[in-house]
């Protein structure tokens, strides 16, 4: 069998990657609307499934972000809000969504390593954030993710 015909056992785990990926961008526009428009999170998912294809988006992930983070946003907010250089009222509402959403994973998805969190939410924000604000994301999750993540944090230095 040449290496062109032989599976690349890579491609299953690339493909989960860009469905979580997706999900993780519809995700933090579905949490901008809610934190913009205090729409019901039930609604806001219902109009996402309708307006996008989700053929090739984590769907379950979707739904545990979009559920989770409102359900913790107290607790969120407060994990990320001292690392802050003003009151989270002031944080531009992408920057705050992606925050929200990243804060979430790291505290409850520690089957993700705290750098693929980073980097994903840095992502995130260049795509729908300000000019410079994945500088500003980065600086944030930087800092936290040795606060929410000690053993894993320690253990790569």
């Amino acid at each position: 069998m040449s290496n062109s015909e032989q599976p690349n056992k890579d491609k299953p785990l690339r493909g989960k990657i860009s469905e979580r990926r997706r999900a993780r961008s519809f995700a933090m526009q579905a949490l901008y609307q809610w934190h913009m428009a205090g729409q019901a999170i039930n609604e806001i998912e219902a109009q996402f499934y309708v307006d996008n294809n989700f053929s090739k988006v984590d769907t379950e992930y979707f739904k545990a972000i979009l559920h989770g983070v409102p359900a913790k946003v107290v607790e969120l907010d407060e994990a990320f809000a001292p690392l802050l250089d003003r009151p989270i009222k002031e944080l531009d509402p992408v920057e705050l969504s992606i925050l929200r959403l990243s804060t979430f994973e790291l505290l409850e998805r520690i089957d993700i390593p705290y750098r693929v969190v980073i980097n994903e939410g840095v992502e995130l924000a260049k795509t729908y954030g300000a000019t410079d604000g994945h500088k500003f994301v980065n600086g944030i999750l930087d800092r936290l993710a040795p606060k929410l993540r000690v053993a894993e944090t320690r253990h790569k230095k």
